[in-house]
Order: structure tokens, then C-alpha cells, then sequence
């Protein structure tokens, strides 16, 4: 068994129906075992050093925004390998628009690297990055309890398709006004960090 790093991005940290599907899906534990999870905010420097090898590409300001604009749920499983390719395949591809049909980011990923959930994509991945958080917060024990189930509405879909009208330049004033719309029914923060999450959003639609 190898330790696995585990992040519900802003979209699944907040989309409170996407949040409980997901957490239905890895706290049943099939095949691994969820060691850690707790409620963190990463700092600019953790984020650059874990996706380093992205560093130089156009999109790379909007993804270090959207990683550390709000607090995330980060986590850490142990899983065989196997179990661990079993777990990235449920996942799909990473960009939305190559998801598996079935996969959870086909179901709940709204735009290109919206795409709800990061997991190391190998043991030896999984030993790096819990290395590397190790140093920013303990990833010893499960510290906070999410809900399996939620009355807030999933707009997957819709926001998938303003989305790419924004993305595609067609009506996006009003396009982005509809997803602001969208979003605030499906998540219950308010104030700045509601912002926040708007901000990072919609700023992979130009990244």
C-alpha cells in the first residue's frame, strides 16, 4: 500500500451536491483506505512547487489563483497501485472535454481543468506530494466530517454549456451572469469568499 494525495478543488469544495456525490464515492473506501482529510488553504509557493511542470503555461496564474484562493479539503488514502489506477479511472480524464461517459468528471466537471479532484496518478507521485504537504499541514488523521448528501441543486450541465459560450465568446456577458447565478445556488458561502470562488471559476474561461 502507497500513500495517495487526495484535493477536492473549489469546485467540489463548494458545489455542495458535486461536494456529498464525491465524498460518497471515496469515503466507501473500495479498495483503499482514507487516512487523513481536513480543510486547508494552500500558499502560493506549495501550489507552484506541486504543479511545477506546468510552470510557463498561459493557464498557469489562473491555476495557481484557483488552488489558493480558498480553503480546499485535502486528504490522503493508501492504495495499491492497482487500486489506485481503479481510482483515476472512476475519476476520467483530466480535461473535461476528454472525460470517460460515466466518469465523475464527466458527471460533474464543468470546463476544460474544472475538473473537481486531484489524485496522485502514482505511487511514486502520491509519495512526492504527501512529502511535499507534509511540510504545510499534518495528513495524520480525519479531522473534519462532510455530508453524503445535499438539498443544493447540481447545475453541472448547464454550467458546462455557459461555459463554453463564455469560452467561445457567444453572449458572455450574459453567460457569466447566469453562472454567477448557478453557483450561489449551489453552494452556501457568501461575502468574499463567494467572489473568490466566481473569480477562479471564470477565470479558466480565459486562461
Amino acid at each position: 500500500m502507497a500513500d495517495a494525495l487526495v484535493i477536492f478543488k473549489p469546485d467540489a469544495s463548494y458545489r455542495l451536491a458535486v461536494r456529498a456525490n464525491l465524498w460518497r464515492w471515496l469515503s466507501t473506501e473500495y479498495k483503499w483506505k482514507l487516512e487523513a482529510l481536513t480543510w486547508y488553504q494552500p500558499p502560493k509557493d506549495l501550489i507552484e512547487s506541486h504543479y511545477d511542470f506546468l510552470q510557463g503555461r498561459p493557464f498557469f496564474p489562473w491555476l495557481v489563483d484557483f488552488m489558493t484562493a480558498l480553503p480546499l479539503v485535502v486528504g490522503r488514502i493508501t492504495a495499491s497501485a492497482e487500486a489506485l489506477e481503479g481510482m483515476r479511472y472512476d475519476l476520467g480524464e483530466t480535461r473535461i472535454a476528454q472525460a470517460r461517459p460515466g466518469s465523475l468528471r464527466e458527471r460533474f466537471g464543468i470546463f476544460g481543468g474544472i475538473n473537481c479532484v486531484h489524485l496522485s496518478d502514482a505511487p511514486e507521485t502520491g509519495r512526492s506530494e504527501v512529502e511535499r504537504w507534509r511540510h504545510f499541514l499534518p495528513l495524520d488523521k480525519v479531522g473534519i466530517k462532510l455530508e453524503r448528501e445535499s438539498d443544493k441543486p447540481d447545475h453541472t450541465y448547464h454550467l458546462r454549456s455557459l461555459a463554453t459560450q463564455v469560452a467561445n465568446g457567444i453572449h458572455p456577458a450574459l453567460s457569466v451572469e447566469a453562472m454567477k447565478e448557478l453557483l450561489a445556488e449551489e453552494t452556501d458561502v457568501s461575502g468574499k469568499q463567494r467572489h473568490a470562488l466566481y473569480r477562479v471559476i471564470l477565470g479558466a474561461l480565459t486562461a
